[in-house]
């Protein structure tokens, strides 16, 4: 794939992975909750169900996703759940300093690889962007396997670069919080964007 290609596929990934989506704002509520621990394992989950969703295009499985609604519609309820289960113990986590805070999640990198998987193999912005915006720009169904690779790499590239950049900021701002009474707030307002995040993860 020409530099120019790959340049213009870059662009477009990074416009739309800046935009706010349900995994942006997933990764900056936990970043919120428990600083930096585990951004690695979920940013790589997200970058491959961004992959794995390239995949899906490049083979012509617009039409197959399409058909397999209901598969589909599974997978958008399990990335649902999760961020659920995180928006309601955001709620019942202790109001404790920064260095503190206290938020169970999936044990273990596995565990929240798997979390991080299921929510962008489930996230309707993530679908859309490579079933049909992608496609109506490119021509994925005619990509080498080459070209394929040095897309996947763009996306790895280019994911970690904004989403750790969301997770530094989010890392930052809570830090800037001492005080247990402002880390209650910011607990539960994180879990009430989540809970409204899910709902839209479920529905769309």
């Amino acid at each position: 794939m020409d530099l120019a290609t790959l340049a213009f596929f870059a662009a477009v990934l990074a416009v739309a992975a800046a935009t706010p989506g349900p995994a942006v704002v997933a990764l900056i509520a936990r970043t919120l909750a428990r600083g930096r621990n585990g951004a690695v394992a979920f940013i790589a989950a997200l970058a491959l169900g961004d992959v794995l969703w390239l995949a899906a295009a490049t083979m012509g499985l617009a039409a197959l996703a399409t058909a397999l609604g209901s598969l589909f519609f599974l997978v958008r309820l399990a990335g649902a759940a999760y961020l659920v289960v995180l928006a309601v113990r955001l709620w019942r986590a202790p109001a404790a300093a920064p260095d503190a805070a206290h938020l169970p999640e999936p044990k273990g990198a596995l565990g929240l690889f798997g979390a991080g998987l299921a929510l962008s193999m489930g996230n309707p912005k993530t679908m859309a962007f490579y079933l049909a915006l992608l496609p109506a720009m490119m021509d994925l169904e005619s990509l080498s396997a080459l070209g394929f690779a040095e897309m996947a790499g763009v996306i790895f590239a280019v994911l970690s670069v904004i989403f750790a950049f969301y997770v530094y900021l989010a890392d930052r701002a809570r830090r800037l919080v001492a005080r247990p009474s402002a880390m209650r707030v910011i607990n539960r307002v994180c879990g009430t964007v989540l809970a409204g995040t899910a709902v839209a993860v479920a529905t769309k």
